[in-house]
């Protein structure tokens, strides 16, 4: 017991019910806590922009060819759309068969639209393919990492990355400086991680004590089914893939057991992405591979939202009594597959990229999003969950089809037979054959 305690994990799981206890007996206090919970957010999002910039960099000079690092994200974004696809489908099948929406015959005209107001205002920001392509572009570098979004800084990366690798000679000082500086920001990112007790603590105070404990009820059947398609897309799906892989993903998840306890808590997936990336790399996987395909799923393979995205637009249609055609379930599909691409880093994004995709669809009253309003924090928990392990899955997933993990190395740390090993931080990008490992090693 009090080496459980001692364990990060078992000081989040003690923190967790300290926090539901706490909401349970004084609500009133445990409201006033929640800033807990967002100050370790913006702590670990203070040193994510920077952090995935060094890695990324990193990744791809010590890749040593570009042709590697375009494979890799050819492949992410085939693997991202294939299975954002399946996660949608399962969403409008879910939402199609047990038909949670039906019977609450509810009136479009008497819904109140008011509270609405601040998440329609933001819906230009994923109103099509063309208009999300070009938010990745930031207005300037410095702008990307202001404002910490995470594909605007991708995209710099990975051309600051190339062109570091063809300047050779010359840029290795840089390429050291910057790799340096990386080491220093996770050990930032090591002190942030002790609080992280402290913030779920916050977190679920401030949830109980506001929502209650017993706030599940309502709409209770659709957060019912949608957790249970996420479970059988994740143990299902997701089981299968890393099965084909040659990994158990029981044996994954309990491996980033601490990261998951913290995304339940703080429903923010963001709030462990660098702690991710390392855990990645301890696994035997290369460093390009993890800088690549994690920041990048962020935004393009957001499984759980996926189905979340159909089965709370059916659920809509259901409930104010709109008949849907074979057609428009279809075009349900087709504008998801899109929206969802945008989800990343706006605020309110699940109602936000909703409401984007209703207005594409006009026989679906858009003031339906009403309905889900009061119950998006609990949502909110199933699509954090969901989204980071279907990341991590791709993220061993790639690295096997790039042969770019230590199978022998993931087995033995999955099978808790040895504690993972810190990558070396060290690289060359001059020395690019000696840093461009061999097929299945790290």
């Amino acid at each position: 017991m009090r080496k459980f305690g001692k364990s990060l994990f078992g000081q989040v799981v003690i923190a967790l019910v300290l926090g539901i206890l706490v909401g349970v007996v004084s609500p009133e206090f445990a409201s006033q806590l929640k800033p807990l919970g967002d100050g370790f957010i913006k702590l670990i999002r203070m040193v994510i922009a920077p952090l995935v910039f060094g890695v990324v960099v990193h990744g791809i000079v010590s890749a040593g060819d570009l042709r590697k690092v375009g494979r890799v994200g050819l492949k992410s974004l085939i693997y991202f759309e294939a299975v954002t696809t399946i996660a949608l489908l399962m969403g409008l099948v879910a939402a199609y068969v047990f038909g949670p929406g039906h019977g609450m015959n509810i009136d479009p005209t008497s819904l109140d639209g008011s509270a609405l107001n601040s998440y329609t205002e933001k819906v230009s920001q994923v109103t099509g393919t063309v208009d999300f392509l070009l938010r990745i572009i930031p207005t300037t570098v410095v702008d990307a990492f202001a404002k910490g979004d995470v594909l605007q800084v991708l995209l710099f990366a990975v051309l600051f990355g190339a062109a570091l690798c063809l300047v050779g000679e010359r840029g290795k000082l840089v390429a050291e400086v910057i790799d340096q500086t990386t080491q220093v920001l996770f050990k930032v990112i090591g002190f942030i991680v002790r609080l992280a007790p402290v913030g779920v603590f916050g977190a679920i105070a401030y949830t109980v004590g506001k929502y209650g404990i017993g706030s599940l009820q309502q709409l209770g059947y659709l957060l019912v089914l949608l957790y249970a398609t996420i479970i059988i897309f994740v143990v299902g799906v997701l089981g299968l893939i890393m099965r084909l892989a040659g990994f158990s993903l029981f044996k994954f998840l309990a491996y980033l057991r601490e990261e998951l306890m913290i995304v339940l808590a703080t429903t923010s997936s963001d709030s462990v992405l660098p702690q991710v990336m390392r855990k990645l790399e301890r696994l035997g996987i290369k460093d390009s591979t993890v800088g690549l395909v994690i920041p990048t799923g962020y935004s393009f393979n957001l499984d759980a939202f996926s189905i979340y995205l159909t089965l709370a637009a059916v659920f809509i249609a259901q409930a104010t009594n709109t008949p849907l055609a074979a057609g428009d379930l279809m075009l349900i599909l087709g504008v998801a597959l899109l929206t969802s691409k945008g989800a990343h880093g706006i605020p309110g994004s699940a109602i936000v990229v909703l409401a984007a995709t209703l207005s594409a669809i006009p026989v679906i009253p858009a003031i339906g999003l009403v309905l889900v309003l009061s119950v998006d924090w609990f949502v909110g928990i199933a699509r954090a969950l969901g989204n980071l392990i279907g990341n991590c899955v791709a993220a061993v997933v790639i690295a096997v089809w790039e042969g770019d993990i230590d199978r022998e190395q993931a087995h033995r740390v999955l099978n808790g037979e040895e504690t993972a090993v810190e990558p070396s931080p060290a690289f060359d990008p001059v020395a690019t054959s000696a840093l461009a490992h061999p097929a299945g090693t790290h």
